[in-house]
Parts: structure tokens; C-alpha cells; sequence
């Protein structure tokens, strides 16, 4: 879709570039997880333009399979707003968020997500199921994929390569 005024053209490039920024922040962290022997993912809630809750992935090391990225970003805004509504907020993942992490998103009602890579085999949010915005639940999150997704997908492959 292209935008239909300079006005809006403006917005879209302003939020693309905020969008990478961000998208670059939750990358930082998923190398944080990849370094501890974690699949590499990361995630960041923004409100207002600030980060109010990051996470790493670590069910691994916590024995807690709850501990995506995804979750812990949003225990940690959360915690910061106070609040376990997140309305308003962004979160920034590197991959595609499972059905347990799409749930959780619809439950904080968080505004929008945005995501790198699609996880072709979980994904709850495009790739097998579509929960963040789905007709049949009273909130839906508006979705962005493809943000530096080239980056992320090549982070994840160099991590399962080294595994095999």
C-alpha cells in the first residue's frame, strides 16, 4: 500500500525506521539467549516510545517453558506500568510468537506486533494459527511481520546449523 499523501509517506518511513530500531534491540537480546545455549529469540515492549520490558528466551536454563522471550518482555512492562494491561503498547520480536505467547499478547492487550521471522512450524500468529487477531476474541493486535526478517531467520538458521 502506498501512501496517499507526503503527510503519510512521512509516517510510514518514520515508523519503518522506528520499527528497525526497535527490531534491533529485541536482536541484541536473542544473541544474549544464543550466547546461553538458547534458540535465540528476544523481544521488547515499548509504550510511549520507551522500553518498559525486555526478554530473552530461556526455558532452558530457568526449566520454565513459559519463559519465552515474549512473556518475560511483557512480565517486565508490566511490572513497570503497573499495570497488566499493556493498551497502547508495541512488542518487538524477533520471531513470530507461538500460540501460548499470542494468547498472552491478547490477554495484555497490546496494540500492535511486531515481528522478524515467521516460525513456519508454531507460529500463532500467521504461519499456523492467527490469534493476535482473530474475530473471535474481544481484542486484536494489529500485526507487522518481515521487519528485518531476513536477519532474524538467518540468526535462527546459523543457531539450528550449529546444533546438527
Amino acid at each position: 500500500m502506498f501512501p496517499r499523501s507526503e503527510e503519510e509517506g512521512e509516517f510510514v518511513n518514520s515508523q519503518r525506521t522506528n520499527d528497525e530500531m526497535w527490531m534491533r534491540e529485541a536482536l541484541r537480546l536473542a544473541r544474549q539467549s544464543q550466547a546461553l545455549g538458547e534458540v535465540p529469540v528476544g523481544a521488547v515492549v515499548v509504550l510511549g516510545g520507551e522500553a518498559i520490558g525486555e526478554g530473552a528466551n530461556c526455558p532452558i536454563a530457568t526449566n520454565d517453558p513459559t519463559a519465552h522471550a515474549e512473556v518475560r518482555a511483557l512480565r517486565a512492562a508490566g511490572a513497570k506500568a503497573g499495570n497488566y494491561r499493556l493498551e497502547g503498547a508495541v512488542l518487538y520480536c524477533t520471531l513470530e510468537p507461538c500460540v501460548m505467547c499470542a494468547g498472552a499478547l491478547v490477554q495484555a492487550r497490546v496494540a500492535r506486533i511486531v515481528y522478524g521471522a515467521r516460525d513456519l512450524r508454531f507460529g500463532g500468529v500467521r504461519s499456523k494459527f492467527q490469534i493476535a487477531d482473530s474475530e473471535i476474541l474481544n481484542h486484536r493486535v494489529e500485526v507487522t511481520e518481515g521487519v528485518l526478517g531476513a536477519e532474524c531467520a538467518e540468526l535462527l538458521r546459523h543457531f539450528f546449523e550449529a546444533k546438527r
